[in-house]
């Protein structure tokens, strides 16, 4: 494999590269080349592992010099598995995970390769958060430069919406910083438009006080689902923006907390988070707790533990797509629910429906993200280990899709899709308009389209 890429430039990488070079001889290779999709299976002819920003632009150089496709790995949670390449250089940011928290100032400053769970911890003994996701091992670039759904989205604005500045390699080693006060149309296009312009390789977030979270689990039957969902419904139409849920068809797990007669079966669970203590939590969410869950579980907890409890565990087979709803109507609970009774149950989530709205919708930034007004999400995420069982759970995903679409905008949440083609994605950039202008921002940056395994914006 040296051969193949040439010994010079192999040296030239080496030559004051501070983090750990990895190839396919090497013991470490195997478990460095493993991915949240356990469906993606390739084989990187070198991985970085950086352990400074100078790191990044050593290894892209290289990359470019040794005529290399380039993956940049942060969290390995993108369903398509755009953090590997065959045969290529996969830049793994995963050493870059330090984060660094001013509570006087409220801001903290976070490395290209910190996860989630990284960015909570750091923060949670300040009293302080901001928007993260639903699992802590996902990536705090991936998650944010996608748009950046969470639990604290309705309080809070999407992940983006909190940044401040983001410190890039770009697609020729050099370094930029972006906000608003420099470089500013790349800032904006950083605002959901993914990899495309550079690698992150810092970000600096705006916190915001967070005293007191409650996280609700409540589990109904299947049969309950259509009564529930519009509860759920009703619920967001007129609940609080301290209040963010979403609610998940799924097998009901062996725990101590569940009704042995319920595991194992497919149940719905709804889960809750309300930004406040346990009271205010099951004040809002009374209208659900009066539709007698077979099981619940509500407490005030850090946010460390709210997150914490979205770890998937074991690395599984899984498949993704999404569509935004304006509003969610009785056709659309009818079908949602007739899809999820339909289907055989795996060992993780099914299908989800979450709640946007509350400041997502208010926020003044125009950024490239599609639908800030809708008020709804719906999403397949089905997890499966057997390989034989991969058209099954992608048929269900692809059935899913199929079924809301009447309901929906057409207009996905890029960080919930694989590659759906051009028209999908330039729907989840906000249409033509703001996707020529993203064309414009990657023909500036990155020309020759070095930064291309993602949703990719093809330069002119």
């Amino acid at each position: 494999m040296k051969g193949s890429i040439g010994q010079a430039a192999l040296d030239e990488l080496l030559r004051g590269f501070k983090g750990e070079v990895l190839l396919p001889d090497d013991p470490a290779y195997a478990e460095g080349r493993k991915i949240f999709n356990a469906m993606i299976d390739r084989r990187p002819a070198v991985i970085a592992r950086c352990a400074e920003a100078a790191d990044v632009s050593r290894a892209v150089r290289f990359g470019q010099d040794a005529g290399l496709e380039i993956a940049v790995r942060g969290g390995g949670h993108h369903v398509a598995g755009w953090s590997l390449t065959d045969g290529g250089l996969v830049i793994d940011l995963s050493r870059l995970n330090a984060v660094e928290v001013d509570p006087r100032a409220s801001i903290a400053r976070v490395q290209g390769g910190a996860t989630l769970g990284d960015l909570a911890r750091a923060c949670q003994p300040h009293g302080l958060a901001t928007t993260g996701g639903t699992c802590p091992g996902t990536g705090v670039a991936g998650l944010t430069l996608g748009g950046g759904w969470g639990y604290l989205a309705r309080k809070f604005g999407l992940a983006a919406d909190n940044l401040l500045s983001i410190r890039l390699t770009t697609a020729d080693g050099n370094t930029v910083v972006a906000s608003d006060d420099e470089h500013q149309d790349l800032f904006w296009a950083l605002h959901g438009g993914g990899g495309n312009f550079g690698i992150a390789t810092e970000f600096t977030f705006r916190l915001h006080p967070l005293a007191d979270a409650t996280m609700a689990t409540l589990v109904f039957s299947l049969e309950a689902g259509p009564e529930v969902v519009a509860r759920f419904r009703r619920l967001f139409e007129e609940g609080p923006d301290e209040l963010c849920g979403e609610l998940v068809y799924m097998a009901c797990p062996a725990e101590d907390s569940f009704p042995s007669h319920l595991v194992g079966k497919l149940c719905l669970h709804v889960g809750t988070v309300y930004v406040g203590p346990e009271s205010g939590a099951r004040k809002a969410i009374e209208p659900l707790l009066k539709a007698g869950p077979e099981a619940q579980m509500i407490a005030a907890m850090p946010y460390t533990d709210i997150l914490n409890a979205g770890d998937i565990g074991p690395r599984y087979r899984h498949c993704c797509s999404s569509e935004h709803m304006i509003t969610l109507s009785d056709g659309a609970i009818e079908r949602f629910c007739a899809r999820a009774g339909d289907a055989n149950v795996g060992p993780g989530w099914l299908q989800a429906l979450a709640s946007w709205g509350g400041r997502i919708a208010r926020h003044a930034g125009d950024w490239p993200i599609a639908d800030r007004d809708a008020a709804w999400m719906v999403y397949s995420f089905p997890m499966w280990d057997d390989p034989e069982e991969d058209e099954r759970y992608i048929g269900l995903a692809k059935a899913l899709r199929a079924d809301m679409t009447p309901y929906a905008t057409g207009n996905p949440y890029l960080n919930l899709i694989a590659d759906e083609g051009k028209e999908r994605m330039v729907a989840g950039y906000g249409g033509e308009t703001k996707y020529r202008r993203l064309v414009k921002i990657k023909n500036e940056y990155d020309p020759d389209n070095i930064l291309h395994l993602n949703h990719n914006i093809k330069p002119l």
